[in-house]
């Protein structure tokens, strides 16, 4: 994998902490093409299944930088994407997002949950989505966070904000997107600035990168998510069609995905909380992060 390679699929990843150990349970599961994927179940609750980011990320950085504090309310299903962290390749190189879709539900099955939460990071925002409008009887809830659900809208707005901290005009058109906001992403490394597309603190995005250096991945998924034409759609447009309740978090100043990105979903039973930080609010802001989440458990339970 490249280093321009790796700089990118750090832009929409999941994070998060705790040391709290209850009822840990590393397992895997093999799924109808016959690809082994991590999970690890870990908590007590209700069933959530987490979808980490990327793509082509894992799901430890988010467990073990707070995700696991959700443990005391929710039963956590952590896994790793075909082609991501611990899990295989896909043999015959299918990343769809339908046959991502049904890895979600050969998990949920293998563990026997009728219904499930899901809570999905950045980039997992498609695939949870695309999952309550294929499953909609098996979704307890959703919660977002800081979820694209328009890639290209987020890239975009990536562009802008490098623009605005580099006092540069790197251009954004389709046709060029992708290597257009490389180039910018690229230079903004050289300024040693690239850490600000995730926070304003460095030494946090460090140690996110030092988390992430122990991912044994690949990088399969991740090398090939951006030539699969699917993952290019704007989802937002379907969120009208998912009822199901939503929760969406979202960062004042989440430059990965766009600060205001989030109004343009358009789930009809959604709930929105605010907080004032990035990308990363799941390890900065982690109390009020769980406190969202917590909340919309015991509400959607009742």
């Amino acid at each position: 994998m490249t280093q321009t390679l790796k700089i990118f699929f750090l832009i929409l990843f999941a994070l998060n902490y705790n040391t709290k150990a209850q009822d840990k349970k590393v397992s895997s599961i093999t799924t109808s093409d016959h690809v082994k994927l991590y999970t690890k179940k870990s908590g007590s609750g209700p069933v959530c299944i987490f979808i980490h980011g990327g793509p082509g990320a894992w799901s430890a950085s988010f467990e073990n930088l707070g995700g696991n504090k959700l443990e005391s309310d929710l039963s956590m299903i952590y896994y790793d994407q075909r082609g991501s962290g611990k899990s295989d390749n896909s043999p015959d190189g299918n990343y769809s997002p339908d046959r991502m879709i049904e890895d979600i539900e050969e998990i949920r099955k293998q563990y026997g949950a009728d219904k499930v939460y899901l809570l999905a990071h950045s980039f997992g925002g498609v695939l949870a989505t695309s999952y309550a409008l294929k499953y909609p009887d098996h979704v307890k809830g959703i919660i977002l966070a800081n979820c694209t659900l328009n890639l290209k809208y987020s890239l975009q707005q990536q562009i802008n904000y490098m623009n605005e901290l580099m006092n540069t005009d790197f251009k954004i058109t389709d046709s060029t997107l992708l290597p257009d906001f490389i180039k910018a992403k690229n230079a903004l490394a050289k300024k040693g600035l690239d850490y600000k597309m995730l926070s304003d603190h460095k030494q946090n995005i460090e140690l996110l990168n030092s988390i992430d250096s122990k991912n044994p991945s690949t990088y399969d998924f991740a090398q090939k998510a951006f030539s699969i034409k699917e993952y290019w759609q704007d989802y937002t447009p379907i969120t009208q069609s998912i009822a199901t309740p939503v929760l969406v978090i979202t960062g004042t100043k989440d430059h990965s995905i766009g600060e205001d990105h989030y109004n343009s979903f358009l789930f009809p039973n959604k709930q929105v909380v605010k907080i004032n930080g990035g990308h990363i609010l799941y390890y900065e802001e982690n109390k009020q992060f769980v406190k969202a989440i917590a909340d919309f458990i015991r509400k959607t339970e009742r």
